[in-house]
């Protein structure tokens, strides 16, 4: 199946990482060829993919945010539990888990957020789940296109985990509130860390099998953080506390 990957982080990020093919790219007329646009061109040249330059209109029927490029590209690559556990490598296991997320901004955000941190891999469940759209390639500004990630049955995944001797954190407003320096040993070592979805959290049988589950201590007037926000925070307290 093809899609349509827009953005020039995206279509730069899809080209570098060499996942998947791409078939062609189309560049906006008077667009100009600096910054990302020419390293776009050379890795064109490079990899004999035929790029056009076309009027704006037809790409801003793609998106609105184009930024005057769209790439033609095979669907997404996705990945295994056991290819992502190969990934670690003797290194601690850094996993996420996304429990039915819905938003492809916010999917794209902890994507993006997990790439820069060194998690190994994401874990999605097989259905009622966004996908990685080009929207979300879009969101992670190119990082899916370097993470691995899997579709799964999240219970059995958790299983799988607890097997191979790694800590399994749940993110939930239902969860435990303790402060961030109490909460950092639980977020050191080996590690998979669960983020329910935007209005349910997590659903209960994932709640069940995780080893414990956290709720981000709040001193403002808001409620919750919405779960992009959330799961990058706590990916980040888990970052430090692996580092220490």
């Amino acid at each position: 199946m093809k899609e349509l990957i827009y953005s020039r982080n995206a279509v730069y990020e899809t080209m570098s990482a060499k996942r998947r093919q791409v078939f062609s790219i189309e560049i906006a007329e008077g667009v100009h060829e600096k910054g990302k646009i020419t390293e776009i061109i050379k890795l064109a040249l490079q990899q004999k993919i035929k790029i056009s330059r076309v009027p704006r209109p037809k790409l801003d029927k793609v998106h609105q945010n184009n930024q005057g490029i769209v790439a033609e590209v095979s669907g997404y690559p996705y990945s295994d539990v056991l290819e992502i556990l190969e990934r670690v490598n003797g290194e601690l296991p850094f996993l996420l888990l996304l429990d039915s997320l819905q938003d492809p901004q916010n999917f794209g955000t902890l994507i993006r957020t997990a790439e820069a941190l060194g998690v190994h891999g994401v874990v999605i469940p097989t259905a009622r789940t966004v996908d990685v759209t080009p929207a979300v390639v879009n969101a992670s500004s190119g990082a899916s296109e370097h993470m691995l990630i899997a579709q799964a049955n999240l219970s059995q995944t958790i299983d799988a985990l607890k097997d191979n001797d790694i800590w399994v954190v749940g993110l939930d407003q239902a969860g435990a509130e303790i402060e961030a320096r109490a909460a950092s040993r639980h977020l050191k070592g080996a590690l998979a860390l669960v983020v329910g979805s935007e209005g349910e959290g997590l659903h209960d049988l994932v709640r069940k099998k995780c080893d414990i589950v956290l709720k981000l201590p709040m001193k403002g007037r808001i409620e919750s953080l919405n779960a992009a926000v959330a799961g990058s925070v706590a990916l980040y307290l888990a970052y430090l506390s692996r580092s220490e």
